[in-house]
């Protein structure tokens, strides 16, 4: 039996979000894998020159979000996250989708992104064309202290 799917909204974030992101990153992201970023963290790079969010909205709520980053020809995703009650309604896809899309725009051929090792966000990427092309060790820190592997992936997008 499939979840029922709610009509996704995708618009572009802005500094007055950064509480809705907060949240959605706070349930999204379990405190065991050390994976959220703090809110002054996501300010701060979102201040930045070629940074743009992406808001996922369903029902009058953010769903979740995407912080992309584009240098030169490059881009990075740098957090894509979605409320574990949205989650496989086809918001994630979305949001990747749109951050593909709009890296082409701005010129971008090749989309890098890390995720955790064992994320199942994982297959979502493989799904979108993403091929694993490192590895990092030890790269994240749980709150517990335990450490975990971080996987870097990336695509061509032309």
């Amino acid at each position: 039996m499939s979840a029922s799917v709610a009509m996704i909204t995708l618009r572009p974030g802005a500094m007055t979000d950064l509480g809705a992101v907060d949240r959605v990153m706070r349930d999204a992201f379990d405190a065991r894998f050390g994976e959220a970023w703090t809110a002054s963290q996501v300010a701060g790079v979102l201040a930045m020159p070629g940074v743009w969010l992406t808001i996922a909205e369903a029902d009058r709520t953010v769903a979740g979000f995407a912080m992309t980053r584009a240098v030169l020809d490059e881009a990075e995703l740098l957090l894509l996250a979605v409320r574990p009650a949205m989650r496989r309604r086809g918001v994630g896809r979305q949001l990747l989708r749109s951050a593909m899309v709009e890296a082409g725009h701005r010129g971008v051929g090749k989309m890098h992104l890390e995720v955790r090792a064992g994320n199942e966000a994982i297959a979502l990427y493989r799904l979108a064309g993403f091929e694993k092309i490192g590895e990092r060790r030890n790269y994240y820190r749980g709150s517990n202290g335990k450490s975990f592997d971080a996987q870097t992936f990336q695509t061509i997008l032309r």
